[in-house]
């Protein structure tokens, strides 16, 4: 089963989702389709509890994504660990943020 083709997972394992990792999930499929489309091959880092959410990459360069939904912000400390991470200097850190309705995300590139 493929994620975000309009199946909602209501219960995984036998245990019941929570409704904001269900969002989260969602989001990120829908972000990970959207870097698809442009042309870049893209990994979703599922269950890994790391400071990136997707990595895109393509012939050009590489995308570090952490999705956020709704109100969600990046925290300072988020800020400087994404900061910090290990990458080759042809990769962006990103935060992509999905408004409620929104058709795409708000992409801010982490300085």
């Amino acid at each position: 089963m493929s994620g975000g083709q309009g199946c909602r997972i209501t219960h995984l394992f036998g245990r019941k989702v929570n409704a904001n990792y269900r969002k989260g999930r969602e989001r990120e499929y829908r972000s990970k389709k959207l870097l698809e489309s442009v042309g870049y091959t893209a990994l979703r880092m599922a269950g890994s509890h790391s400071p990136v959410d997707l990595v895109g990459f393509n012939a050009l360069g590489m995308r570090l994504i952490q999705v956020k939904s709704g109100r969600a912000n990046v925290t300072p400390a988020e800020r400087e660990t994404l900061r910090g991470l290990p990458r080759p200097k042809n990769a962006t850190l990103e935060v992509w943020r999905w408004i409620p309705r929104s058709r795409e995300p708000l992409i801010e590139v982490v300085t």
